[in-house]
């Protein structure tokens, strides 16, 4: 599934413009320690974490993630979204759990 058509799915808001909506998703990441996600995140992931600040979005980059989201409503830093532009990673925000997305990601997928 593509990622505008996650986002539709889960009633939630993509931060980044049409930047990588076409990227497909394979699979779902939850998890908030960085090095771990480098190293266990599958590549294609979507990848849900409650951090805004912009090293997510060199993590995203660097393990091939599909895209971030952000859970809970969390406001994602300005900074954070400019960067995920120019890396083309899609950075989507959905007021509900990290847990919800994962339900509703999988059923899915």
């Amino acid at each position: 599934m593509k990622v505008t058509e996650l986002a539709e799915k889960l009633g939630a808001q993509l931060l980044t413009g049409e930047t990588g909506a076409d990227s497909q998703v394979m699979d779902v990441y939850c998890c908030d320690l960085l090095s771990w996600v480098m190293a266990h995140a599958p590549k294609g992931a979507a990848w849900i974490t409650v951090h805004t600040n912009m090293n997510i979005v060199a993590v995203a980059s660097l393990s091939e993630l599909s895209c971030i989201i952000v859970p809970e409503g969390i406001e994602m830093e300005e900074a954070t979204l400019k960067k995920a532009v120019r890396e083309g990673i899609p950075v989507i925000s959905s007021t509900l759990s990290a847990y919800q997305i994962c339900c509703m990601a999988c059923k899915n997928l």
